[in-house]
């Protein structure tokens, strides 16, 4: 398969603080990647920086041999990023089916698509952002950057303070976007358990570097791993991947 994502030693921040360092990760279109480790240790400004909204501080950003590195974030997004962030940044003022068609882009995934994903947006497509519940609101912002259809999606913790149903139903989706569209994603999740069996590969980052890659299926039968890094445990023993 062609290599559509390559950071090569990137080192990135905010302001003085340099927070992930030479940082080497692979994507093959079609892929999908894991990226755990506990809080603070630079998920999410791997992602942001991806993005474009971080310091740079070294290294190389490459999509499908494009160089991204030197491009603002909007310019990103043309090229092929598709972004959904910890706060999901919907248009609160905007309906559901605005947001939606406010930034649709040709290609296979359409309004009618996310619809029929997302039945609950379908019941609220003339609801506004602001009148969504938590889970909706994801959904929504999902939507929106499936919407684009990007090259790559990049998922920041698409799962946190949901609810148990809502979870299932959202991760119901990721395996079809992902699983089954074969869609190249970086996903960024706390629940190790959960995203792993979503994923094809898996990188834990500590302290801004990246120490342990491998299969997430790999990963999720490692318990010495997993307790290690993560401080949680899975059926298992055998150690594999790359320290």
């Amino acid at each position: 398969m062609r290599e559509l994502l390559a950071l090569r030693e990137v080192s990135a921040g905010y302001g003085d603080a340099v927070v992930i360092s030479r940082i080497d990760l692979r994507l093959v279109e079609g892929e999908s990647l894991a990226v755990l480790g506990r809080n603070g240790t630079g998920k999410t400004t791997l992602l942001n920086t991806i993005v474009g909204i971080t310091r740079h501080r070294g290294g190389r950003i490459e999509l499908a041999g494009r160089d991204l590195t030197p491009m603002r974030p909007y310019r990103r997004a043309a090229a092929g990023v598709g972004w959904v962030p910890q706060e999901r940044s919907i248009f609160k003022s905007l309906t559901v089916e605005g947001n939606l068609t406010a930034v649709a882009r040709p290609g296979p995934w359409t309004v009618s698509r996310m619809y029929e994903m997302f039945p609950r947006l379908n019941e609220r497509r003339s609801n506004l952002g602001n009148q969504l519940s938590g889970g909706e609101q994801q959904m929504l912002a999902l939507g929106r950057a499936l919407i684009l259809n990007p090259r790559l999606m990049l998922l920041d913790e698409p799962l946190e303070g949901l609810a148990p149903i809502l979870v299932e139903e959202l991760l119901l989706a990721l395996r079809r976007i992902i699983r089954d569209e074969g869609t190249s994603a970086i996903l960024v999740e706390q629940n190790a358990q959960k995203v792993l069996g979503v994923t094809d590969r898996v990188a834990i980052i500590e302290r801004g570097e990246v120490v342990y890659e491998g299969a997430s299926a790999d990963l999720a039968a490692d318990r010495a791993v997993l307790e290690s890094y993560l401080g949680v445990t899975a059926a298992g023993s055998r150690r594999k991947g790359r320290r």
